[in-house]
């Protein structure tokens, strides 16, 4: 059993988590920390995902760290080289050392007297472990690895083919000319359909209603030319700006002008397939960016449809049978394989039971604060990325918040620093994501919720969000800063009350 104490302890050694330890030993030099990772490799998404064509659905210029260059040629990057990056940033931080590996987090305790988190852990062995932390920084993701969403389909046992879910691809599966049914249209699908038909016989991307999508480069000429140039740190914030302000610029012209930057949409997709395209299977029934937009790089989707390789079918399923799927309206589509990408299952927290002074906790009942901490829940951080661009955006500013906190913390002689809303103030809860996707609708009860005006609200905004968590003041009237032992917080019940706790603030 270990029994070891760690100034900060780290969850998960993914993008975000990777990054999260280097901000800390840059920004709060000689605090102790480990990270505890589940599985037995680094690399979060990009070790765990291993279907066909596995890519970023975002630039690599802002899916990147803020602190380490992308120097590889293309910006729509695959797995593998995505991993490189990250082994890259263990290396020259001297990171391996701090993390443990198959330690997978079940329990999570906070004691107000101690001022600690007993973090309980499985080994990938079977035995358990404890290690007590005073900072605990989850960066374990926002969905489930222990299994995809996966609809109860009518007759699927009848099938006599392969049933696979991309997020537990088989090593060994092999479609070679065989017929593969997609079933989906998000951004996993339209990443399979069109590494799939490479080699199988013919792919059908079925969904039950479409998706925007657009093609980009996979190489962004600018950034390589900029590069010829300029030092790559230099050029890689160039390019990293460029990226952020013009996405930034189309989501909000999305967002004010819907019907216009639908119009624009779909005029690309009939510049690619052609004037004769059937557009219903290109027309979503939303406006853009009520759910995320579908990135393809260099068009790769569209030449697989128009080259016959793959087609997609808009329709609804009545049942599985023996060699295929039968649909709603009559037809059938034959498969030899389905895939099912129907989606990802949202936690908080992974899967660990967290408490406080022996009370359980319910993000579902707790507020959201700056998109980084929650309502009465002590030293505790935790990454969220936009929904609306690159994820590692906010876990970079995140991870910088965290550091702020914990220094100012120190400043202080605190121990324990919390959100608390004002007194008086009632907080009334939203969905924490203002999307529509599915997968998002799904796990709402189980979410964090968002107030109506900050600090208790996301800003989806990066150029917002630099001022509100870097150089904002951390002593904002809402953080509470207190000693150990005096306080208890258990009793708090965060969206559903805003009483004050009994507390004893330390003064600056």
């Amino acid at each position: 059993m270990e029994n070891e104490f760690l100034d900060v302890l780290i969850v998960g050694a993914g993008l975000s988590g990777i990054g999260a330890a280097v901000h800390l030993t840059k920004r709060c030099p000689g605090k102790s920390f480990a990270i505890v990772e589940g599985r037995e490799r680094l690399g979060g998404t990009w070790d765990l995902f291993r279907y066909p064509g596995i890519r970023s659905d975002s630039d690599m210029y802002t899916l990147g760290y803020n602190f380490k260059p992308w120097t590889a040629r293309k910006a729509i990057a695959d797995a593998p080289t995505i991993l490189d990056y990250l082994h890259e940033t263990v290396a020259e931080h001297g990171l391996e050392k701090h993390i443990r590996y198959e330690r997978k987090v079940t329990n999570a305790s906070w004691s107000s007297e101690t001022a600690r988190w007993t973090v309980s852990l499985t080994h990938g062995d079977g035995s358990t472990s404890q290690i007590e932390c005073n900072f605990l920084f989850m960066c374990s993701g926002y969905y489930s690895y222990e299994g995809g969403h996966k609809p109860d389909f009518k007759g699927s046992d009848n099938f006599a083919g392969p049933i696979v879910h991309p997020q537990e691809w088989p090593e060994d599966l092999d479609y070679t000319g065989k017929k593969v049914v997609v079933i989906g249209s998000g951004a996993t699908a339209v990443t399979l359909v069109p590494s799939m038909a490479e080699t199988a016989g013919h792919v059908t991307m079925l969904q039950r209603s479409p998706t925007y999508i657009v093609s980009r480069p996979a190489e962004d000429k600018f950034a390589l030319a900029l590069r010829k140039f300029l030092p790559n740190k230099l050029a890689y914030g160039i390019t990293r700006w460029r990226n952020v302000l013009y996405q930034l610029f189309t989501f909000n012209l999305a967002r004010r002008q819907p019907a216009g930057f639908k119009k624009k949409l779909l005029e690309m997709v009939r510049e690619e397939m052609g004037q004769g395209v059937d557009m219903k299977h290109f027309t979503p029934t939303y406006n853009p960016w009520d759910q995320r937009l579908c990135l393809v790089p260099d068009s790769d989707l569209f030449q697989s449809l128009k080259s016959g390789k793959a087609s997609v079918v808009t329709d609804h399923i009545e049942r599985f049978v023996e060699d295929g799927i039968l649909l709603k309206s009559g037809e059938k589509l034959e498969a030899d394989i389905i895939v099912t990408a129907t989606g990802l299952k949202l936690v908080s927290g992974g899967h660990a039971q967290f408490e406080i002074d022996g009370e359980p906790v319910h993000f579902g009942s707790r507020f959201n604060y700056k998109g980084v901490m929650f309502s009465d829940v002590p030293n505790l951080g935790m990454t969220f990325g936009y929904t609306n661009a690159s994820w590692t955006l906010k876990a970079d500013l995140t991870s910088e918040y965290i550091c702020r906190v914990i220094n100012t913390m120190d400043r202080k002689g605190a121990q324990i620093a919390y959100p608390h809303p004002a007194d008086g103030e009632k907080l009334i809860p939203e969905t924490i994501v203002d999307f529509s996707s599915g997968y998002i609708e799904r796990a709402a009860a189980d979410l964090p919720k968002q107030g109506q005006k900050k600090p208790w609200r996301l800003n989806q905004n990066y150029a917002k969000d630099i001022v509100n968590l870097r150089y904002k003041t951390v002593d904002d009237g809402v953080m509470v800063f207190a000693k150990a032992g005096s306080m208890s917080l258990g009793a708090t019940s965060g969206a559903e009350s805003a009483e004050p706790l009994n507390t004893q603030p330390v003064a600056a």
